[in-house]
């Protein structure tokens, strides 16, 4: 057996120094060496995992036969998972690399767990329903635009209101992804006209608030309402209807800025 790969296995019953961790479960000239390390992968959900490397009398110069057992996983998974350790180590190159396959092994199954928890967040997003205030920076073309805003809404199975005056906002009411959608839409769709009566895109627009849905926030919004609301107490009322006094509250304070400021500006394409 190469001197590398006795050092290695030393190095290994360092690092892996845990209880029940490292065994070195067989050393001769002849055979070479074989040791198991049980190891947790996958982060705090992870599994417990049990690794057989098979380091040939000529290991490091060719990679090492692997076994992969878990109580945890199917027959099938392990044998996914050992041909995956396979595959990197014969990719590798020709060095000590035990080590760098049970670190490459946590990375992958991290990676995995990542993964599998980005998608039940969208899943529960799907669910959820959210709120959603939005600033619009002008409606010229008026019927083009309420016309496109209220058939976005359906298309997206959202609802909301429009509300009209010095402040153009938008309430929706929906999942979360089909409002980030809206909100898409709105920035690339040309969806009104500049002074100058050229067809232009949303830029300006802003996302005031967006919130998981509450009882402060009111609830069950029907269809696409257009409201006009020339003046704060208007506008103050507006929400008091729908029921999202408190949410109103929070984006009172940008409304009082823009008022105060003219902020209306024309924004070509």
């Amino acid at each position: 057996m190469s001197e590398a790969a006795v050092e290695e296995v030393s190095v290994l019953s360092s690092i892996y120094c845990g209880e029940g961790e490292f065994l070195l479960v067989q050393q001769s000239a002849q055979d070479g060496l074989v040791v198991q390390i049980n190891s947790t992968v996958g982060g705090e959900s992870g599994l417990d995992i049990s690794l057989l490397f098979h380091l040939h009398p000529r290991y490091p110069s060719c990679p090492p036969d692997i076994s992969v057992s878990s109580t945890a996983l199917s027959r099938t998974q392990c044998h996914d998972i050992r041909q995956k350790l396979l595959d990197q180590a014969a990719a590798s190159p020709p060095e000590p690399m035990v080590h760098q396959l049970v670190e490459w092994l946590q990375c992958v199954q991290m990676r995995n767990e990542f993964r599998r928890g980005e998608e039940e967040v969208k899943e529960r997003e799907k669910e959820e329903e959210w709120t959603a205030v939005l600033s619009l920076d002008h409606i010229r073309s008026r019927n083009r635009y309420i016309g496109l805003l209220e058939c976005w809404t359906q298309q997206l199975q959202l609802t909301g209101r429009l509300l009209l005056g010095p402040s153009i906002l938008v309430i929706l009411q929906g999942a979360r992804p089909n409002i980030k959608e809206f909100c898409r839409l709105l920035k690339t769709v040309k969806v009104d006209v500049d002074s100058s009566g050229k067809k232009c895109k949303e830029r300006m627009m802003k996302v005031l608030i967006e919130t998981l849905s509450s009882s402060s926030c009111g609830h069950g919004l029907q269809g696409f309402v257009v409201k006009n609301c020339q003046s704060l107490p208007e506008l103050t009322a507006a929400f008091q209807e729908i029921n999202m006094t408190e949410l109103y509250q929070q984006i009172l304070p940008s409304l009082s800025d823009w008022q105060h400021t003219g902020y209306h500006r024309d924004h070509r394409d």
